[in-house]
């Protein structure tokens, strides 16, 4: 089973387009780790503050690796002041498709 985090965050109103920018550029780096399957940036359509990272991982240490990278440090750093409140994480195993469908 792989490892799927949903992360749910909530910016300044004001914020959602820089916060949109530096989040897609940390994703199109994260896809090309080995440890991650996906990584996907979705945008609520009736609250654009409001945004949800779906992100898949292949192996348990996988998010810990993923942190240490120089793309992550920099988007945390470049998005820590556009939060509106603090993000949350939600975490689930995948049941289907099987590993290799991701």
């Amino acid at each position: 089973m792989l490892l799927v985090v949903h992360v749910h965050v909530r910016v300044k109103p004001e914020c959602a387009d820089a916060f949109a920018a530096a989040t897609l550029e940390n994703a199109r780096q994260s896809v090309q780790e080995p440890g991650v399957a996906r990584f996907d940036v979705i945008q609520q359509t009736d609250d654009p503050a409001r945004f949800v990272l779906v992100e898949v991982y292949r192996a348990p240490q996988a998010p810990a690796a993923h942190k240490e990278t120089a793309h992550y440090q920099t988007w945390r750093d470049t998005v820590a002041d556009m939060m509106a409140e603090p993000r949350t994480a939600v975490k689930f195993s995948t049941l289907f498709p099987a590993d290799e469908g991701w």
